[in-house]
């Protein structure tokens, strides 16, 4: 089976369809949603619209710090994300947001855990920036792959002949074999916010069957999104960002 990963989609329609049409055409037969579906950008509704009719078809989804921010405020956002986070608040649906709400933190499907931060601490959304992060979100997940987000910028750990977890950068489009003997964390990127000085958008699909991981990233139209934000009132750090992926 082909799974798709996508995360950290903020809100950004135009990125997400993109990444959609683009894992379709390369007969990927499931999706994975791992957190953020909101914040950031102007179109949470449209955006959770998409994903609630992809859980319907079959789809995974697991909640990030922003989607829980809908319901519970969080003190730590700075006021350009509280900014989209009240956007976001005041449009989307009350059955959206109960969507959003019963999001759970963490799926484990064997050989899969996914997970929007850690395995280790999934509810508290630690950042996986560091292969002593990625160790204990490896050994909390009990599972050979483990794939997470929340950290924008794409990246891969896998576990070497001591047992420690050890980075490793990846090309996008290039296959990666990951065998199951090893362990696995894979930090994806974002869909609509990435922020490696590359604004195409960055999502990766699992080939259970063949055991590749590979790594992508999809130009799309991030102007008019950024337009998007603009018309909505919100900052405009948060146009230039999706503008320029910084």
């Amino acid at each position: 089976m082909r799974i798709a990963l996508l995360s950290d989609i903020h809100a950004n329609l135009e990125a997400l369809d993109a990444c959609l049409r683009h894992a379709r055409s390369r007969a990927v037969e499931r999706f994975a949603f791992l957190g953020d579906l909101v914040g950031y950008g102007a179109d949470a509704t449209e955006v959770v619209e998409r994903i609630v009719a992809e859980v319907a078809a079959g789809a995974l989804a697991v909640k990030g710090n922003h989607d829980e921010a809908i319901e519970n405020r969080m003190g730590y956002f700075n006021d350009a994300a509280q900014a989209a986070l009240d956007w976001a608040r005041a449009t989307l649906t009350p059955e959206q947001r109960t969507f959003i709400a019963a999001l759970p933190y963490c799926i484990r499907e064997s050989p899969l855990c996914l997970v929007h931060a850690s395995a280790a601490a999934p509810e508290r959304y630690p950042y996986i920036d560091s292969s002593s992060e990625a160790q204990r979100c490896a050994d909390a997940a009990g599972e050979p792959y483990t794939f997470v987000w929340h950290l924008h910028d794409p990246m891969l750990y896998y576990e070497g002949t001591r047992g420690r977890m050890l980075p490793f950068r990846p090309v996008p489009g290039t296959p990666i074999p990951i065998a199951a003997h090893r362990r696995w964390v894979a930090v994806v990127g974002s869909v609509g916010q990435p922020r490696d000085r590359n604004p195409a958008a960055a999502y990766a699909v699992f080939d259970a069957g063949a055991r590749e991981l590979t790594f992508l990233r999809v130009p799309y139209d991030h102007h008019r999104s950024a337009a998007r934000i603009r018309a909505a009132g919100l900052p405009e750090q948060l146009a230039h960002r999706v503008e320029t992926g910084i």
